[in-house]
């Protein structure tokens, strides 16, 4: 397959993820505007308050995760995530050459997955839902934002060494497992600091609400950077060590 249409692939499914799992996530804030959760930290409605939006939002990632890796997978490795991709040059199982090309295209699907949200859903995705953007929640410093993001993305890349790399795992449960472990990662560390996991995933939101007049949270983009990389690339390393033979 060649690079320009692994990349095209690419971008298409960090779009994909943008629009629908960022675009969730905007929606529950539009949905909650003008409701008045008891605590800063809670942005969430409903008999389960935000844990139960956090597992919707967690689910939709999850749908939209397998199914691109069972369209896209055959294409180009489905990574959709710089962090991914960075991790698996590092542990010398993707090639120099491709990295910035399927990073670029990452952070340009991801741009153009945000844009269509805000073309569909109007002004108030933007406003009232910034598109989805992650930042950290009242009460959680840099330093623990940054923590909950390597420590979710070390659990990400752990399963897909475990379920996609490892020539060993057993074939066609990649897709389900990966969505189902994001899906979880973001339910339970979601209302820490968004659970990116993801540096275009966060990328394309900043970029959108910036040049639509919406909120600048360019400060915190250090934050899922640092954090999705130094997890996914220890991953890589950690399972590395616990497969070798010495």
């Amino acid at each position: 397959m060649s690079l320009i249409k692994r990349c095209v692939a690419e971008g298409i499914g960090t779009g994909i993820l943008v629009y629908f799992g960022a675009g969730a996530a905007a929606v529950t804030l539009m949905i909650a505007h003008g409701t008045k959760p008891e605590t800063a930290f809670n942005i969430g409605i409903g008999a389960l308050g935000g844990l139960g939006d956090w597992l919707a939002i967690g689910m939709v990632f999850a749908i939209v995760i397998a199914a691109s890796i069972y369209v896209l997978g055959r294409v180009s490795g489905c990574h959709i995530n710089p962090a991914v991709t960075i991790a698996l040059w590092a542990g010398k199982k993707f090639p120099s050459s491709e990295v910035v090309p399927y990073c670029l295209s990452q952070f340009i699907g991801a741009t153009v997955g945000s844009l269509l949200f805000a073309a569909t859903a109007g002004m108030d995705a933007v406003l009232i839902g910034g598109l989805g953007a992650t930042a950290p929640f009242p009460g959680i410093t840099y330093g623990q934002a940054i923590l909950a993001e390597a420590i979710g993305t070390f659990l990400l890349m752990f399963v897909i060494m475990g379920v996609a790399v490892d020539e060993r795992a057993p074939p066609g449960f990649a897709g389900l497992v990966i969505g189902l472990t994001v899906g979880g990662i973001i339910t339970a560390t979601g209302n820490i600091a968004g659970a990116s996991l993801n540096p275009a995933r966060t990328f394309g939101p900043y970029l959108l609400d910036l040049v639509l007049g919406g909120s600048n949270l360019w400060g915190f983009f250090p934050i899922y950077v640092i954090g999705p990389v130094a997890g996914a690339v220890a991953a890589v390393f950690v399972y590395g060590y616990l497969n070798s033979d010495s």
